[in-house]
């Protein structure tokens, strides 16, 4: 079987032995694939470009793949061979993948020593192209709205108290919204997809809002509602009012096990709307004596 990587072919079956050592001629000089998400949107096209020089992306690393077996630029250890990750076919008719090691380096050395990169999933994973370095680029340039199309689950939205509150009074609303994990496949590769939450915008339905603030706010205990929190509001008039929350979840991503790259832009996510009824509050002093008159006014056997 044949694998192309960056243009040049890899033939294992030929075994071209280098210098009578257990290496053969991979035919590989680049040192490996560079799959660094180096695309930027065009802020007139909308389309991904490549980005200029000098650009710096959210991530202050740089990565690449090598093959499993090699042991220098042009040569493949002949004994690691028999031992690869198998990269099987994943649909009928299709190509096997190339069982390559990750590396990763600081993005702003030149020439820097790459090392191994680890992660939870450590060790060989599997690239499934022709050109591998040529399907992350399309992943990258693809990432941003299948990220904002996911089943993303929105923030659980809580007011206190609640479904009833009081005019003039701290109404404590917050948002519940958690880390959610994705996998899905992509142009053929296994695509893990990590979603964060990050910012609130609060609307509390009487033309007030809050927000964007990365603060999600939390529950009181009830003797203590009627508290001012970071997220709370004070209703200026009674009635029945909508409240809600619209949740910014930013994203990482993975490509077969590789290393987790920032996603560019964020989803924003929207829970369902609920209501709350402001009631007025009415004091009212009392003279009579109710262990004298149990069914006097204001008494609790009274009218």
């Amino acid at each position: 079987m044949a694998i192309a990587l960056s243009g040049i072919l890899v033939s294992p079956a030929e075994p071209a032995t280098a210098n009578g050592d257990d290496r053969i001629s991979s035919g590989y000089q680049q040192g490996g694939i560079e799959v660094t998400a180096n695309w930027i949107r065009d802020p007139q096209t909308g389309e991904f470009i490549p980005s200029p020089p000098n650009f710096v992306s959210d991530d202050p690393n740089q990565y690449k793949a090598e093959l499993q077996c090699q042991v220098d630029e042009d040569a493949l250890d002949k004994k690691c061979l028999p031992g690869q990750v198998q990269c099987p076919p994943r649909e009928p008719d299709g190509k096997s993948g190339t069982p390559v090691i990750w590396k990763v380096a600081p993005k702003a050395i030149s020439n820097p020593t790459w090392i191994d990169w680890k992660s939870g999933n450590s060790g060989p994973s599997c690239l499934y192209d022709e050109k591998p370095e040529d399907v992350l680029k399309r992943i990258s340039a693809r990432i941003e709205s299948d990220f904002r199309n996911l089943p993303i689950k929105p923030a659980e939205l809580t007011a206190q108290p609640s479904p009833h509150t009081l005019k003039g009074a701290e109404t404590n609303i917050f948002a519940d919204a958690v880390e959610q994990q994705f996998d899905v496949t992509l142009l053929g590769q296994r695509v893990h997809i990590v979603a964060t939450p990050v910012e609130y915008i609060y609307a509390y339905g009487d033309g007030n809002s809050l927000g964007p603030t990365p603060f999600a706010g939390g529950p009181l205990p009830e003797a203590e509602w009627g508290q001012k929190t970071r997220t709370s509001h004070v209703y200026q008039q009674t009635g029945d009012f909508q409240i809600s929350v619209t949740t910014t979840f930013r994203g990482t991503y993975s490509v077969n096990g590789g290393p987790n790259m920032p996603i560019p832009g964020t989803g924003q996510f929207a829970s369902p709307s609920q209501k709350v009824s402001v009631w007025r509050s009415i004091t009212r002093n009392y003279a009579d004596n109710c262990i004298v008159n149990p069914r006097g006014e204001g008494c609790p056997g009274g009218p």
